[in-house]
């Protein structure tokens, strides 16, 4: 486990270089990230290039034993390149250059762009190949699935289509163009989705745009991966996702990638509403599962946020240690703060970091200085691994396809996975969030949230699970489409009935109206936005409407099939039904059970195949105390515990 911090030197005076090194070093910082931003310093005119300075700062921290993760800096290009190669700045939806001014402008499937942003890429690395001090490379800065509507990528898209359906006649059934006299007769008159509200526009176009676009970033990734390995063969490479609008299909992502890294900025407010679902334990452990394996935050939350939004309440004391370990328990070996020092120029002055403007200690270095400690203490866990018996399915394209068509006032997709993640993790269950065409077999329980676009490969995978014994739970609006985002003429949902025992005889968008169902046992619940009303088959009914028109019709099935049960969740509910729910199939299928555990406390369980470490997080403002089943050695207060006593977001672990 290590610590870092993302460092700027190109912002600072020389003179505080060496300082800043020693300081960091006698903090317990081993990494620093630099460079992402740095073009026009390392190319300040075209063809001539300056790495002195970069010598000078790797050089320097490498005398303190501090690595440096080097960036290649293509998301800024210099000015004089824009000025040049206009063509290389993105187009917009509505068919004009975005303004140069802040960062990201520059078209990734630009030939010009590209060819420039291999030559920089080349002579970084041939200059630090095989350069000790330069522990990992970054590619470019939180890349998207950019939207860019350039004649580059106009004609790239049109490729992309005529070598996925062979021919227009092809393109024209995928897209049902036949609608609204959209059928194409030559090529040329394909075009991106226009600034309409997609939802407005052909949503089999609009998610076949979605994967170009996401392609694109893959392809970009890919070719400045084969550049460095050209070089060198042994650094590892990973680029940082992020979390936004026009999030890539991060499996296509990092799949060439060594290993996975993520820009994570949890909350500052904590929500009093129970259905809130604040955590970022969703999606750090969605990044442990891209490449089923260990990863990296490459910006932590150090300060109050304020750039892109007005400023940010600033962490509350406990939250800078409590989310970094937090991140560590859940599969992260390194955690990177960004940044190290508050800028004093440009537009992210007020996105904090570590030392304020004053540049002078404050509580924020100081808990920080404390998690370096505390990590130091923790490489008992190094050697451990997270095993889970629950996995949940994420898929970037049902994503993609609800952020087209949304479905109904209130509908998330992200959310309806979290309200699942969040009843496993108040009950302790360790969580894996995989693709669709995952392994399953490792799991006794999978859930997969409202798999939208039915793609053969993961239905047939999803079946194999349920019939080899697996449980599988389902949700509406699952089957709805084809591949293409284009409706499938059949019964809801369409290619699961047979898994499911039943179909859906109607379906009514409630949105943001309200309707109670009842579970077998008696229990009443609030749902909203969706409302399947079930027809069964082989299926019973795990819970019914309880008023309205629907009443006594099954909301909520269960179905044996095979060797294994399949459930469907035909409505939306509140947190009370998840937990519930959740904790019945936790009992059903063998899963261990914290009962009890005061709300916002998150339990990860990590093993090294002789030993288990059971990690205890206080996410919350409140105190927690949590009663432990047998006295147990504290690995964080070195002592032997009858009960953890947590502040708002400590931590504390424990050896089974």
């Amino acid at each position: 486990m290590r610590i870092g911090v993302d460092y700027y030197p190109e912002q600072w005076d020389k003179a505080m270089w060496e300082k800043d090194a020693e300081t960091m070093a006698r903090t317990g910082v081993k990494l620093i990230r630099i460079g992402e931003f740095a073009w026009s310093r390392i190319e300040p005119r075209e063809g001539e290039f300056d790495f002195t300075w970069l010598d000078d700062v790797i050089g320097i921290f490498s005398a303190y034993a501090i690595g440096t993760i080097l960036c290649t800096p293509t998301n800024c290009p210099p000015l004089w390149l824009y000025e040049k190669y206009p063509e290389i700045i993105q187009v917009g939806s509505d068919g004009v250059r975005i303004r140069t001014g802040i960062r990201g402008h520059r078209c990734i499937n630009s030939p010009v762009f590209r060819t420039y942003a291999k030559r920089v890429t080349e002579q970084m690395i041939r200059h630090y190949s095989g350069k000790p001090a330069v522990a990992a490379w970054q590619i470019d800065n939180e890349l998207e699935a950019y939207p860019c509507s350039c004649d580059v990528c106009k004609g790239k898209f049109r490729d992309w289509l005529l070598d996925k359906y062979n021919d227009l006649d092809g393109i024209n059934k995928a897209f049902g163009n036949s609608v609204w006299s959209g059928e194409y007769s030559s090529i040329t008159q394909i075009q991106p989705p226009t600034d309409y509200p997609q939802a407005w526009q052909n949503p089999a176009l609009c998610l076949d745009w979605y994967r170009f676009r996401s392609d694109s970033a893959a392809d970009f990734v890919r070719d400045t991966t084969l550049t460095i390995r050209l070089e060198d063969t042994k650094v590892p490479i990973t680029t940082n996702a992020h979390l936004c609008r026009d999030n890539p299909d991060f499996y296509k992502l990092f799949d060439l990638l060594d290993f996975v890294s993520f820009d994570n900025y949890p909350p500052l407010n904590i929500p009093a509403d129970p259905d809130e679902y604040y955590s970022h334990a969703f999606y750090l452990d969605l990044m442990r599962g891209i490449k089923d394996r260990n990863f990296c935050i490459m910006e932590q939350l150090s300060g109050p946020t304020g750039c892109w939004t007005p400023m940010s309440p600033a962490p509350r004391s406990g939250m800078i240690m409590g989310y970094a370990l937090q991140a560590f328990v859940r599969g992260a070996d390194t955690v990177l703060h960004f940044r190290w020092r508050t800028a004093l120029t440009g537009a992210e002055m007020y996105w904090h970091g570590i030392l304020d403007h004053s540049n002078t200690p404050n509580r924020r270095f100081l808990e920080f200085s404390d998690l370096c400690k505390k990590v130091a203490q923790l490489n008992i866990l190094d050697n451990t691994y997270i095993v889970s018996d629950a996995a949940i399915i994420y898929s970037p394209e049902a994503e993609a396809a609800f952020r087209i068509q949304p479905q109904t006032e209130g509908f998330s997709y992200i959310k309806q996975l979290t309200a699942f993640h969040s009843a496993l993790t108040k009950f302790g269950a360790n969580i894996d969030v995989v693709p669709s065409n995952a392994d399953l077999s490792r799991y006794k329980l999978v859930i997969a949230p409202s798999l939208h676009i039915n793609k053969k490969e993961s239905t047939e995978n999803l079946y194999r699970y349920v019939i080899n014994g697996g449980t599988l739970v389902l949700t509406a609006r699952s089957g709805v489409k084809d591949e293409h985002n284009n409706c499938i003429m059949d019964t809801l949902p369409t290619v699961f009935k047979e898994l499911i025992g039943a179909d859906v005889a109607e379906y009514d968008p409630i949105g943001n109206g309200k309707r109670t169902i009842r579970d077998f046992a008696g229990n009443e619940y609030e749902c909203s936005q969706w409302c399947d009303i079930m027809r069964l088959s082989t299926a019973r009914a795990y819970a019914e409407y309880n008023d309205g028109e629907y009443r006594c019709m099954p909301s909520v099935t269960m179905n044996r099939y095979c060797n294994g049960v399949a459930y469907y969740v035909g409505t939306i509910c509140r947190s009370d039904f998840y937990e519930d729910f959740v904790s019945n199939l936790m009992m059903q299928t063998g899963i261990p059970k914290l009962k009890g555990l005061p709300r916002g406390v998150e339990v990860t369980t990590r093993t090294n195949s002789r030993d288990e470490y059971i990690c205890f997080f206080n996410n919350s403002e409140e105190s927690a105390v949590i009663p432990l089943p047998k006295p147990m050695y504290s690995i964080i207060s070195s002592i032997g515990k009858d009960k953890l006593e947590l502040r708002p977001f400590e931590m504390d672990i424990v050896r089974k």
